[in-house]
């Protein structure tokens, strides 16, 4: 039987950091989030707890990828694949630099 537990992995590799923090201000933080901090007047400290608690989440996502658990990416999916939210079409959104030459 499965246990669902939360795990705080302690792990000090910098590229983990990194991605972690670039992927919250990508995912979250440069987006709609702000508006919405200036709309409800959320305090900085209050933005700041918010952005841990997404750079914490996206850390332990990516070390769940790097050490192939994908039994429990899989787990996670499942576990929060639940329609509370009335979201239309998904629409996969990249940004980066491309090799224009190639398109």
């Amino acid at each position: 039987m499965k246990v669902w537990k939360k795990v705080q992995i302690k792990d000090y590799n910098r590229q983990v950091n990194l991605l972690a923090r670039s992927f919250t201000n990508y995912l979250y933080g440069y987006g709609p989030i702000r508006d919405l901090c200036r709309k409800y007047q959320i305090r900085p400290d209050d933005r700041v707890v918010l952005d841990q608690y997404m750079a914490n989440r996206i850390a332990g996502l990516l070390m769940l990828y790097l050490s192939r658990d994908f039994d429990r990416i899989n787990d996670i999916a499942n576990k929060y694949n639940y329609n509370t939210y009335v979201l239309e079409d998904i629409f996969p959104e990249i940004e980066g630099y491309i090799n224009q030459e190639k398109i």
